[in-house]
């Protein structure tokens, strides 16, 4: 994966990683020790995914409140945001 500025992946890359695994695990060909191996990986990025993007919210929140308070809250979004970090 290409870094972004940060020295961190571009969450970009980090989705396009998270769609490969899941084409893998997916793979009927891919075996149980193999899928349970990128099963753990995706659960890591995924967890960098929500990291960044609670970030990234914090920092709108603080550029522009307004627009933060007009957020439509539906569970997946309050789960992304407010679940355990």
């Amino acid at each position: 994966m290409a870094a972004a500025h940060s020295g961190k992946p571009a969450i970009e890359e980090l989705i396009s990683r998270l769609e490969e695994i899941t084409r893998n695990i997916e793979n009927p060909d891919s075996g149980l020790e193999s899928s349970i191996s990128l099963y753990e990986e995706g659960l890591a990025i995924a967890g960098q995914c929500k990291k960044r993007l609670q970030e990234a919210r914090k920092k709108i929140e603080v550029i522009n409140p307004d627009l933060a308070k007009t957020w439509p809250e539906t569970t997946r979004i309050k789960d992304l945001f407010d679940g355990e970090s």
